[in-house]
């Protein structure tokens, strides 16, 4: 049986070991690379084996770069690096798993699995699902141009978990779009299609005071074991995390933990991973290895096909004109605009009234305040950005790149997409012809503007409170 073009993987070690000296201090020479033992070299492969699961996470976050650069100049570009760690995991069986090392196109692990004194059991799967509301699927789930990519993202994970590039995947947007249906529709469809996967749904809240809770009990490995023993994990609301640095901390390792062992993680936000605060950037740059998609508010078609969804699912017929009506005047939320239609039907059965547009109008003047019965047009946006910021209205349809210019021109464009059912592509012809990238990136840059900047947020606050009225 061949060997391959094996190598004496001493000698290979010691000539990277000599590059790797002049690249770092004495002191972590000494700790970070005397440890490591050459296993063997073959066809450019080399494997090293380190003493535990924290030194390989180590050596992966300080000085990936230099191993890979050491490595390449010793066994030429395109080699490989393999580690064997010695993981302590709850199992009693030796057990090798390879894993691939996001961070190192060319690197995998294989883990060794040591026997512990005892191995907490894992709840059963049907423990898991209990999380979930079954209620959310793909099918009640209303699929558009908002969310399109979040949408077939998710459809894509729930089909191969852990098998895609989307690992994890980090759904983000405002509250109320939809975010918790979507990634909860990913762990029914996987239970659905396999009742043994163990899929958890929680909140970053929970976890941090199940892990409060653990601590303040002398639970924590019970609380480590229960978190890692699940094939997908699904956490909400990741920005709560911020400044909980010991609950960061946890979810690094649980993060790593299960990653590594090619188990699915999910993640919502409010924001992309790059824009959370005071959360350590190890695990910023975690939430980046897969794929970051985002969910838009919904375009006036998809406002009025989540409100036929809805009546239809309520057994309630709604005449189109009055689901017309409040898919004009409702843009900015779906769980708004599915409040509105359930105040709606509530009024028609309690009261036994006809719906109406005007009926529909003193349900949503209730919940929103006054609306005037015209919709908003491009004109009105542009006359009031333009008083508002006191520039002329030319200028905001004008090429003018002048950053007094620029910012009303993107908040102009936002309040198109929120109070128009205009495309992004005919919002852009109102802007000097932009095409509709254009006008997505004016958007998305005044969402971040309205999450960072009080003064801005107060700005599009008061003009789409003045453009309804």
């Amino acid at each position: 049986m061949p060997t391959g073009n094996l190598q004496d993987a001493p000698a290979v070690w010691e000539r990277c070991l000599a590059i790797i000296k002049d690249n770092v201090s004495a002191q972590h020479y000494h700790t970070w690379f005397e440890p490591i033992k050459p296993v063997r070299c073959q066809d450019r492969e080399l494997v090293l084996q380190v003493p535990s699961q924290f030194f390989y996470e180590w050596l992966e976050e300080h000085y990936y770069g230099l191993l890979q650069k050491t490595l390449y100049q010793v066994l030429g570009t395109g080699a490989r690096l393999k580690y064997e760690v010695v993981v302590e995991q709850s199992t009693e069986s030796l057990e090798q798993r390879t894993i691939r090392l996001p961070a190192f196109r060319h690197a995998t692990t294989t883990a060794v699995q040591p026997p512990l004194p005892f191995a907490p059991a894992a709840p059963p799967a049907a423990d898991f699902a209990a999380y979930l509301n079954r209620r959310y699927t793909f099918e009640s789930f209303i699929a558009g141009e908002s969310n399109q990519l979040a949408y077939s993202a998710a459809r894509a994970v729930a089909d191969q978990p852990g098998k895609t590039r989307f690992n994890p995947l980090v759904i983000y947007g405002a509250t109320g779009l939809g975010k918790t249906h979507l990634v909860q529709a990913i762990g029914n469809r996987i239970i659905e299609r396999n009742r043994s996967m163990r899929v958890l749904y929680t909140t970053s809240e929970r976890f941090t005071m199940e892990y409060i809770n653990a601590i303040q009990n002398n639970k924590t490995n019970e609380f480590t074991a229960f978190y890692r023993s699940v094939d997908v994990l699904i956490v909400d609301d990741i920005q709560f995390f911020e400044g909980k640095e010991k609950t960061q901390d946890n979810f690094f390792h649980t993060f790593n933990a299960l990653h590594q062992l090619g188990k699915q993680i999910v993640l919502t936000s409010d924001r992309p991973p790059k824009e959370l605060r005071d959360v350590d950037e190890r695990l910023i740059s975690r939430f980046q290895w897969g794929l970051t998609a985002d969910i838009q508010p919904p375009d006036y078609e998809m406002r009025l096909a989540i409100l036929q969804r809805k009546s239809q699912d309520e057994g309630v017929e709604i005449p189109r004109d009055v689901l017309e009506y409040i898919a004009r005047h409702v843009t900015t939320s779906v769980r708004e605009l599915e409040g509105c239609l359930i105040s709606l039907i509530a009024k028609v059965s309690l009261d036994g009234c006809t719906p109406t547009v005007e009926l529909a109008k003193q349900v949503l003047r209730g919940l929103l305040g006054p609306i005037d019965s015209l919709a908003v047009t491009m004109d009105d946006i542009k006359s009031a950005v333009a008083a508002y910021f006191g520039i002329a209205v030319e200028l905001l349809e004008g090429k003018t790149r002048k950053h007094e210019v620029v910012l009303p021109r993107q908040i102009a464009m936002y309040l198109a997409k929120q109070l128009t059912s205009l495309s992004l592509k005919s919002i852009g012809l109102h802007f000097g012809g932009r095409d509709h990238t254009t006008v997505l990136h004016s958007i998305q840059m005044v969402e971040n503007y309205v999450a960072t900047d009080t003064a801005i947020a107060q700005a599009v606050s008061q003009l789409e409170r003045k453009l309804r009225s």
